[in-house]
């Protein structure tokens, strides 16, 4: 049976207690509004699936419900709460009791409106009753879906609780910004978040085609003979996991079998060997991709890097024998890679020798790059600010005498960074390369995919959507 305080918060039955039953503190939202404001598509919206049920009929929601959420590495819990209404009586009183009651146990309370409807004398007086509460209290505007919303929304400023909070609980505009307040408004002097777990060491996978010296890369690194080093090709089948020291930190790296043919080409060891290479780079972070320097880059790296890329993995690559290239060498290699690696342009380069140790200290940096881009997030604010500015120098080419607008863009998450383009209509794929090289010239994302995908408005329901990778 749930201990009595942890019923009261809203608790799941398995959230962590400690001694003497005290609650792990995490800091508790709860979402408040009328019936039919859309709480329960705002929860959704926070916590990144589609758990609490939404239907277009008041009085869905009854209950306090309690759901995990995450927002920047922050943990949180968000209470969501059936329709208050004042004067309620019968079953609608018990409703709104509940929500009185996440109220009271509420670090910070979101007050949904509906923008299209706006301020209501039940929103009145339920900003009464949220005064009494003396809780932070963050004013959200809901089912803004355009600018010329947005405009209304701001009429919502004479419930004098403040600045409004524009939103499309349903699409995701402004909800970014949202949550950044909402983290701002939790108590100071109050956990910010569940004791974090200490992360273990970052994971790397080593690929890179037979023969290119992954197995010599990484004995160099541990200082010590982890991987069997041998001129024959293909020593190496299973991923070998070894935890090394590089640059004063810890890596988990695999080491991984050299691929020859495609998965589908392959048979007996190598076809499993290539399944293992692909889990190997799946469960990692980021990949460093090996090269021969004194050799011409062939068909087998173009498939590994698109392995990797496919993957959404942060990226390095690294040429390896790089003691054995002369000055033609080098010159033909930078012609190669122009021309060989030029839908990755972003992904970061060092030139190394493992058998001579030469460089291999610049690994550490560029992986540590590479995974600061990887897990890079931009404020709803600065990114739609920037790209505001940046379409209006460089507009959307005119096609049939009319030229799509965006309307406002947004970083759903990370690992590799996502971004979500909303527009009056589709984009060529062009503007969108164009988009996507102009954010990383402002942003950085040096050594990680990104991707960008495009909701024109015709296919801003269920299902629409157009996607481009970077």
């Amino acid at each position: 049976m749930k201990d009595t305080e942890q019923e009261l918060a809203g608790l799941p039955d398995d959230a962590p207690v400690g001694d003497e039953n005290e609650i792990v503190a995490v800091p508790v939202v709860a979402v408040v509004g009328r019936p039919n404001v859309g709480k329960s598509t705002l929860v959704n919206r926070i916590i990144g699936r589609r758990q609490a049920v939404v239907e277009d009929v008041p009085g869905v929601t009854r209950d306090r419900v309690a759901y995990d959420a995450n927002w920047i590495g922050r943990e949180f819990t968000v209470v969501d709460t059936g329709g208050w209404e004042p004067d309620a009586k019968d079953r609608a009183a018990a409703i709104a009791r509940q929500a009185e009651a996440a109220i009271a146990t509420a670090d910070v309370v979101l007050f949904v409106v509906d923008a299209m409807i706006g301020a209501t004398d039940d929103d009145e007086k339920a900003v009464k009753m949220l005064r009494r509460s003396k809780k932070p209290v963050l004013l959200v505007a809901n089912k803004v879906d355009n600018q010329a919303r947005e405009l209304e929304a701001h009429a919502l400023w004479s419930l004098g609780l403040g600045q409004p909070y524009p939103i499309s609980a349903l699409h995701g505009r402004g909800s970014g910004e949202l949550l950044d307040a909402v983290l701002a408004a939790f108590p100071t002097d109050a956990p910010l978040m569940r004791e974090q777990k200490e992360r273990g060491p970052r994971r790397v996978a080593l690929v890179g085609r037979p023969n290119v010296g992954k197995s010599s890369l990484l004995n160099r690194l541990a200082k010590e003979e982890r991987s069997v080093v041998d001129s024959v090709a293909g020593t190496t089948v299973d991923p070998v996991d070894s935890m090394v020291t590089v640059g004063g930190e810890v890596w988990q790296f695999v080491d991984t079998a050299g691929l020859r043919k495609r998965a589908g080409q392959a048979s007996g060891t190598e076809y499993y060997a290539s399944l293992r290479t692909s889990a190997a780079i799946e469960a990692s972070e980021v990949t460093v991709v090996l090269f021969d320097a004194s050799e011409v880059i062939s068909e087998q790296d173009q498939r590994l890097l698109s392995m990797v890329s496919e993957a959404g993995r942060g990226v390095v690559l690294a040429f390896n024998k790089w003691d054995l290239v002369d000055d033609d060498r080098r010159h033909y290699l930078d012609k190669e890679i122009d021309r060989e690696l030029k839908r990755i342009p972003w992904a970061l380069r060092v030139n190394i020798s493992a058998l001579t140790g030469r460089a291999v200290d610049k690994l550490a940096p560029a992986l540590r790059t590479a995974l600061r881009s990887w897990e890079k997030r931009i404020s709803t604010g600065r990114l739609n600010q920037w790209l505001t500015a940046l379409v209006q120098a460089t507009p959307h080419p005119v096609r049939g005498g009319r030229a799509p607008r965006i309307m406002f863009a947004t970083q759903p998450g990370s690992c590799p960074p996502k971004f979500v383009l909303f527009t009056t209509g589709q984009l060529d794929a062009g503007y969108v390369r164009f988009i996507e090289r102009k954010l990383r010239e402002e942003f950085g994302f040096e050594g990680s995919p990104i991707e960008i995908a495009v909701k024109p408005r015709k296919q801003l329901g269920p299902g629409g959507r157009g996607k481009a990778h970077g």
